[in-house]
């Protein structure tokens, strides 16, 4: 083999090479289920104020059989559960609100994160 038919091997072969690792490139894209991503946190939200309203219903019922006082203490208790409820997932925004960084609220970063830098006006 002479030196040109190695010279011109060897620039096959980077071109190949090149056309390969473009084809084998991974692309970095959205992956098929990041759009779902916050889907489990709204599920988990909806849970617990289901919960809190079964919950709520069935110690109402139960206390209004043991009583006798049939729809007062499942009212009650049914809004109480609803209240337990709504407290839970406000208490599970408060925690995912902190997990991000952000102040609750607005979407900007909290305080102590926020860039200092004020313009100061005369």
């Amino acid at each position: 083999m002479s030196d040109a038919e190695r010279a011109e091997d060897a620039a096959r072969l980077r071109d190949l090479e090149t056309r390969l690792s473009r084809l084998t490139k991974t692309d970095d894209g959205p992956k098929p289920m990041a759009s779902h991503d916050q889907a489990h946190l709204a599920w988990r939200m909806v849970i617990e104020l289901v919960a809190g309203l079964g919950i709520g219903f069935g110690v109402g019922f139960g206390l209004d059989k043991l009583f006798g006082t049939t729809p007062f203490l499942l009212v009650i208790f049914l809004f109480l559960g609803l209240a337990a409820g709504v407290k839970t997932m406000m208490r599970t925004a408060a925690e995912l609100q902190r997990k991000s960084g952000s102040a609750p609220g607005t979407g900007n970063p909290p305080a102590d994160l926020a860039d200092d830098d004020e313009d100061e006006r005369d």
